[in-house]
């Protein structure tokens, strides 16, 4: 590959700068997010300045444009410190973790309120059930035996309660 001359490299160091402004500010490329790849699209160089390199020796050399990179993740980091998220997608994530959170506690209150239910559903049926038996009980008692007399003055049958 050829080596950058000093005039492209700082021509691509002053389209990294405004890339990274447009970033800092909240300006992001359709469907990117703040990173190095968004950053290194916008500015129009390869991600791979942003890296350290290998000599042939094996000792490290920073890339062309790390030290941008450097200061692009220090100041995101600063700005996510500050509560300030540059990412929509992070404040989405964000916003579907609280939403989240407050589904799953109503769920468990609606669950609750349900056990709540059958317990007196269950409870109603049972009281229903022994009245009903002690009705029938009470009827079986009153054919069984001829201890029931007819009060003077009565004209029929006996009406039901509430008529």
């Amino acid at each position: 590959m050829a080596r950058l001359t000093e005039e492209s490299k700082n021509r691509n160091e002053a389209a990294i700068r405004a890339a990274m402004e447009r970033i800092l500010k909240g300006d992001l490329p359709p469907g990117g997010k703040a990173d190095l790849k968004a950053l290194a699209s916008l500015a129009g160089v390869t991600r791979t300045g942003f890296y350290p390199k290998k000599n042939r020796d094996g000792t490290a050399r920073p890339g062309a444009y790390q030290h941008l990179a450097e200061e692009f993740e220090r100041r995101l980091e600063e700005l996510r410190d500050a509560g300030e998220i540059i990412d929509p997608r992070l404040a989405q994530i964000g916003r579907l973790k609280t939403q989240n959170a407050e589904l799953k506690e109503r769920v468990v209150a609606r669950d609750e309120r349900i056990a709540q239910l059958t317990e007196f559903q269950t409870l109603a049926i049972s009281r229903l059930t022994a009245q009903h038996d002690e009705i029938e009980r009470l009827r079986r008692q009153l054919t069984d035996s001829g201890t029931v007399r007819r009060l003077p003055g009565a004209a029929g049958p006996i009406a039901p309660f509430g008529s």
